[in-house]
């Protein structure tokens, strides 16, 4: 009888989540690394601008991320701990553009590096929102 009430009760406990407290959060958002994310648009304060079509991010499971800033490509290191991702400084390429997709540079990667972002997922979109609540707003895209 013993052996019988061990066997109900271990399904019992797995299914009530008790021993799970090693295994972290289960979750069913969408990774965030190893993803070519495209950037949609980014709001800075009250001001959302659309990006420019070739600005683009991705960020590797390996700690690096690239992309491009709708002009210049860049790359950095990226730490993505849990929903928190911290970019290093961005190195550039020195292209010059248009004056209007220079500013939206200027501004997303201002907006990546001023501290740490937390990522929201959805539906194939990702969110990333700084500490002063402007906010990238990322889309997955296809693959070539």
């Amino acid at each position: 009888m013993t052996l019988t009430a061990a066997a109900v009760l271990v399904p019992l406990t797995v299914a009530c989540g008790i021993g799970k407290a090693h295994s972290g959060p289960v979750t069913d958002r969408q990774p965030v690394t190893g993803i070519d994310w495209r950037v949609d648009r980014l709001t800075v304060g009250d001001t959302t601008r659309d990006a420019p079509s070739v600005a683009r991010l991705r960020i590797d499971a390996d700690g690096t991320a690239a992309g491009n800033l709708g002009c210049n490509h860049f790359s950095a290191r990226a730490t993505v701990h849990g929903d928190r991702i911290t970019f290093g400084d961005l190195r550039t390429t020195r292209m010059a553009c248009a004056p209007d997709r220079m500013d939206f540079e200027r501004a997303l990667a201002r907006a990546l590096t001023t501290g740490t972002l937390v990522a929201r997922t959805g539906d194939g979109r990702l969110t990333l929102t700084d500490g002063d609540g402007d906010r990238i707003h990322l889309s997955h895209t296809a693959p070539d």
